[in-house]
């Protein structure tokens, strides 16, 4: 097993891993609950990090996660034609009522 990096949170990690297994590298998050020993661990070694099961896939990997951070991020709101609800800009589905957005 190899560490790719760190990740800020632990829902980043996870989504970070599941963009990972989506294109078929074995990965795993470790950290999951140190952030309950923030204070008498130092930050940066209580947060979650990535690591890939098999080596050779580690390049590959590193190229996915650059392409993930290298997207841009809407940060705005849409409305849903379906029922009117705000939606964060990103979302695909109406967070209210499911409609594709």
């Amino acid at each position: 097993m190899k560490r790719l990096r760190r990740a800020n949170s632990l829902p980043d990690a996870h989504i970070l891993l599941g963009l990972l297994r989506h294109a078929g590298i074995e990965a795993h998050v470790f950290n999951q609950n140190a952030q309950g020993g923030v204070g008498q661990l130092p930050v940066a070694e209580a947060l979650p990090e990535l690591w890939v099961e098999r080596e050779r896939d580690y390049d590959r990997a590193c190229r996915l996660l650059e392409d993930f951070d290298r997207t841009p991020r809407d940060t705005g709101t849409r409305r849903c034609a379906a029922c009117g609800e705000e939606n964060p800009g990103d979302f695909q589905v109406c967070w209210n009522c499911e409609a594709e957005l």
